[in-house]
């Protein structure tokens, strides 16, 4: 169930975003500036080393951060990120990325993801993103 500001924004993405969902990544949360992830790791994202692709770590924790900055119902795109990969993650592993936003200034947002390998507050943390957004008003959202 999605809880958040911009509904339509949301069903919106939702419904385009292609990518996030053939990798089976599934939205939990939206809210005001912050979204919850999550993904269940199987055998197709892993790597020749048995363990979770960073690939796909990076793209629930980018998922999170586009549906955080786009709550505000105005459209936004990453204007950059950075992930560090603090632990392996193997399979049947849930990995949860909660987003939140640390500040948004005029067009130009600034949020934090933590992804942690389990649903449980205090679950190991396995990576920490950082996303810069910058709104595009006039951008045309999905159709």
């Amino acid at each position: 169930m999605i809880e958040e500001p911009a509904p339509d924004v949301t069903a919106a993405m939702e419904a385009n975003d292609v990518a996030s969902r053939e990798a089976g990544v599934r939205v939990l949360s939206v809210g005001d500036g912050s979204a919850t992830t999550a993904l269940t790791v199987e055998s197709r994202h892993l790597n020749g080393h048995g363990i979770c692709h960073g690939g796909y770590v990076f793209l629930l924790a980018d998922t999170a951060f586009a549906y955080a900055c786009n709550s505000h119902g105005i459209p936004a795109v990453a204007a950059g990120a950075d992930i560090a990969f603090l632990r392996p993650v193997s399979a049947g592993t849930e990995l949860v990325a909660y987003a939140v936003e640390r500040a948004l200034t005029g067009r130009s947002g600034l949020y934090d993801v933590t992804v942690r390998a389990g649903t449980e507050p205090d679950a190991p943390v396995v990576a920490e993103f950082r996303g810069r957004s910058r709104q595009v008003p006039g951008l045309a959202g999905p159709r």
